[in-house]
């Protein structure tokens, strides 16, 4: 392994106030977690992301983790100095050649950033990100300012920080307690710490408000993207009926080499077309053995995926199913949460409808459900 990342996501987020810890709020319908780790693997750069967290959370961060390179998480400690050198001990076996340490409560990692840090490290052993201080620093006691503070070289360092990692685990080991970021470990040991340029963007989820302006940043950097999806199966006996992830009663089902659920079909066509990745057949072939019968949430799973591979948000979700019988809206509740929580989206943002065709056509006869969906995505400009 030659880059590994540490997602420091033990923090309570007490100055944020409310009963969630910020790393799972949600942010464009994802967790900051999920972002943050999305971010530092989004340059191909990162072989893995090792997420240091509370013991009672582990198992919560390794399920929003899911799907990405990350190893299990393990457990911080009381502070985020004890808590970065757990991380770097599980780290250890795999050997890195670089490590770079960055809060999960920053969600967005400008473009560029993890490979100029990696640049950096080519010749120092330490590099971080940072901005240059542009307002004017006042020293008060209490609400009186007793003087200016000259600004000139100064800066606010972000994260993520890289570091060559054998040398980040000995000052680890080695140091007392009291470090304000692990590069204060390389300026009291004598290391170089290089700067590399930092960004307004790169914001850490703080104080209240703070999550409202970055997903406000964050969507304004994006553009919108629609796609439609269409599908259609025959309705025979002897197979089960499932609609958008739902089994509903019937006493006939739809006929395909999967499960057949059109709903989910049309929906996964919808996301990839809208991403501009060809339909479902391109991604699951009818001709492979393996989708035979197969549960087409796995479907919606994969294209959930490549939104978020993307580094793309879901804005909303339309399903019509049309046919005459069975009767869709008794079901309609269960099918919007079933696609919402396959997508990893609030309900809010999914609608399951139907219609007939006035009892015209292979619907009106009874012979088959056909579906349509239409999708709006916010994908990266």
């Amino acid at each position: 392994m030659r880059v590994a990342a540490l997602l420091m996501a033990a923090g309570r987020g007490e100055r944020l106030g409310g009963a969630e810890p910020k790393q799972f709020l949600p942010l464009l319908g994802r967790p900051v977690l999920r972002h943050a780790a999305e971010a530092l693997l989004r340059d191909g750069l990162v072989d893995r992301v090792q997420p240091v967290c509370a013991a009672a959370e582990r198992e919560r961060v390794d399920a929003v983790l899911a799907g990405l390179p990350a190893l299990p998480a393990v457990t911080g400690g009381a502070t985020r100095q004890e808590s970065v050198r757990a991380g770097l001990e599980a780290l250890e076996s795999h050997a890195p050649f670089f490590v770079l340490v960055h809060d999960a409560a920053r969600p967005y990692v400008p473009a560029g950033t993890v490979a100029a840090l990696l640049a950096a490290l080519e010749e120092a052993e330490g590099a971080i990100p940072a901005q240059p201080v542009a307002d004017t620093l006042k020293l008060a006691e209490g609400d009186v300012v007793r003087r200016t503070v000259p600004r000139d070289g100064l800066f606010r360092a972000q994260t993520p920080q890289g570091f060559r990692f054998p040398l980040l685990l000995a000052l680890h080991r080695a140091a007392p307690e009291g470090a304000t970021d692990d590069a204060f470990l390389l300026e009291a040991a004598g290391h170089a710490v290089r700067l590399v340029p930092g960004s307004e963007g790169n914001v850490k989820i703080t104080l209240p408000g703070d999550l409202e302006r970055m997903e406000a940043s964050m969507t304004a950097m994006m553009l919108p993207r629609v796609g439609t999806g269409f599908d259609v199966h025959r309705l025979v006996e002897g197979r089960p009926l499932f609609l958008c992830g739902v089994e509903v009663p019937h006493a006939l089902g739809l006929d395909g080499h999967s499960d057949a659920d059109v709903g989910l079909h049309a929906l996964c066509d919808a996301i990839y077309g809208a991403l501009a990745e060809g339909d479902i057949g391109r991604h699951f072939p009818p001709s492979q053995a393996q989708w035979k019968d197969a549960d087409s949430a796995a479907f919606l799973r994969h294209a959930a995926g490549r939104i978020a591979a993307r580094g793309a948000v879901l804005a909303n979700a339309d399903v019509t199913l049309i046919c005459e019988r069975p009767k869709i809206t008794p079901h309609a509740p269960a099918m919007i949460a079933r696609v919402a929580s396959l997508l990893g989206v609030d309900e809010g943002r999914i609608s399951v409808k139907a219609t007939t065709t006035e009892r015209l056509g292979f619907p009106g006869r009874e012979e088959g459900i056909a579906a349509q969906a239409a999708v709006s995505l916010l994908v990266p400009a």
